[in-house]
């Protein structure tokens, strides 16, 4: 079958959010381009799928960096720019906590009464921050300053991550990323005179992240919490395979060649430099320019024969984030009639011990820190009327699936699922069991086999005071270990979620257009 041509400027391995990202960048500065998807359609994980003919979303997946049309933020911008159309709806709140342990339920939302302008945030007052000082009195003000700090730090991050800057102009210009940058999202907290509850509140979004605060960069808890409690999330109405869908079509208009049940099995190089791929129907395709989504782990291991030493040292020091486990149901009753009156909710059987919950996460359940989400709240009409669409998730360490026998898969996949449902029943006070329409188990194995992800991590690298952004930042350029070879995906620069890989896609398209002019392969 004679549909690829001689060469490429770039070949995109894989056509998840990255994947398209990258192409769509690429073909707009006119160069041919050709993306390679191992599956039928485009998304990855921004999937959805169908059972007894009723569609249900893959697993949980809001949006962040969306914002209001009239106060667009840089994902909203960047498919404005193209023309990517998304029918967006903003989830009614940021999060419902639930720690009966500690006493502590509060829902907190998103809402800023600062200014934004090109993503940069203007000091104001925090909804959230408010909200807190309802059930708080007298925490306003450190909830406000600690939040607005946050927001700063946003601020520099969208800043330092596209541009570089003098060490001069960062201190000046990004004083509170500077001040901040070394410490830990635990020593930074422990600065602000709040009281052990409150600090609870605001590690909520734990799960999301990974790693104890003790480890975890202030930087990435900062942006985190700035994106969430000030722009709000965001969720497809056709579910996220939406999103996907309008990315590839506009990719297609713009001249991408995007060739599904394509898998690569093999990049090529020359010289330390790429000249293309081998597909696994043994097609040689050539191009100069390669980009792709496999982990490093995975394309240096597996797919590249000659590389360099300090690529493989450097890809071995790095911990793998997260993996997931979630529950997908449909149940036969309103979300009122079932006691669900909350879009998000975080919960925790014990109570806020980041360490402790950590640990949980290495083993084999029960989980006791749980988020769900009942889509109806976003999204009326996710299911028919009557019914409900409830996830629910937990994000543990791929290491604790290493030694689960094939046999044991389906006995241990059910009795997660069982737990999952009956820590939640037990926190509704209604018997969720009784009411299953459809179930769907997803287990870091359905995330390792459908995406090819290194060990189902869906984070990409776990971000530690040891492997920092900030470093990442710096260091960026320096693990170019293979010229024209550019990585995008979840285990980019920017981190884990949606968003960050629309990010990191259009930063690996970047990556490979400095080649290019470095290599003056654009003036040709």
């Amino acid at each position: 079958m004679g549909f690829y041509k001689d060469k490429y400027d770039c070949i995109v391995i894989g056509g998840a959010l990255a994947g398209l990202a990258s192409a769509i960048q690429l073909a707009s500065s006119g160069l041919s381009v050709l993306v390679l998807e191992r599956h039928n359609l485009p998304g990855g994980i921004a999937t959805s799928f169908v059972r007894n003919g009723r569609e249900m979303e893959a697993s949980l997946h809001e949006m962040m960096s969306i914002g209001e049309p009239h106060k667009p933020l840089k994902i909203r911008r960047f498919l404005e720019e193209f023309g990517i159309k998304v029918d967006w709806m903003r989830v009614p709140e940021a999060y419902r906590l639930v720690v009966e342990k500690e006493n502590i339920d509060i829902t907190l939302h998103a809402g800023f009464s600062g200014s934004i302008e090109n993503d940069k945030f203007v000091k104001g007052d925090f909804k959230a921050a408010k909200e807190i000082e309802q059930k708080y009195p007298g925490t306003f003000k450190e909830v406000n300053r600690l939040l607005n700090l946050c927001a700063s730090v946003y601020n520099s991050v969208n800043v330092l991550s596209i541009k570089k800057c003098s060490k001069i102009k960062m201190l000046l210009k990004h004083s509170d990323f500077v001040k901040t940058a070394g410490y830990s999202t635990q020593e930074v907290l422990d600065k602000f005179n709040l009281p052990s509850k409150v600090k609870d509140i605001l590690k909520a979004y734990w799960i999301y992240v990974g790693s104890p605060f003790k480890d975890l960069p202030f930087t990435i808890y900062a942006v985190l919490m700035a994106d969430y409690l000030i722009g709000g999330s965001y969720v497809c109405r056709e579910f996220s395979h939406e999103l996907s869908l309008r990315m590839a079509e506009r990719a297609v208009e713009l001249g991408v060649q995007i060739e599904y049940n394509q898998e690569v099995i093999k990049i090529l190089t020359e010289n330390n430099h790429t000249t293309g791929v081998i597909t696994k129907r043994n097609d040689k395709i050539n191009a100069p320019y390669v980009i792709t989504s496999t982990y490093p782990n995975t394309a240096y291991a597996k797919m590249i024969d000659d590389v360099p030493l300090d690529a493989i040292k450097n890809t071995n020091s790095r911990e793998i984030g997260l993996t997931c486990v979630s529950v997908i149901l449909t149940l036969d009753a309103k979300p009122r009639d079932l006691n669900i009156k909350d879009y998000s909710v975080f919960s925790s059987e014990t109570n806020m011990d980041l360490d402790a919950i950590w640990e949980n996460g290495k083993t084999l359940g029960p989980y006791n820190y749980l988020t769900t989400i009942c889509l109806n709240y976003a999204n009326k009409d996710c299911v028919e009327d009557g019914l409900t669409s409830l996830s629910i998730t937990y994000l543990p360490h791929p290491s604790a699936f290493i030694n689960v026998k094939k046999e044991e898969y389906l006995s241990l996949k059910r009795k997660i699922a069982k737990d999952m449902i009956e820590t939640v029943s037990k926190r509704l006070n209604v018997n969720l069991f009784e009411h299953i329409v459809d179930i769907e188990i997803e287990m870091p194995h359905s995330v390792a086999h459908y995406t090819a992800d290194y060990m189902g991590s869906i984070y990409g690298y776990r971000h530690t005071m040891e492997d920092h952004i900030v470093a990442r930042l710096q260091m960026s350029e320096d693990e170019n270990y293979i010229k024209g070879l550019a990585f995008a995906g979840a285990h980019g620069i920017s981190g884990d979620g949606m968003s960050p890989c629309i990010t990191n896609g259009r930063k690996a398209a970047k990556t490979i257009l400095s080649f290019m002019k470095e290599e003056k392969y654009l003036e040709d």
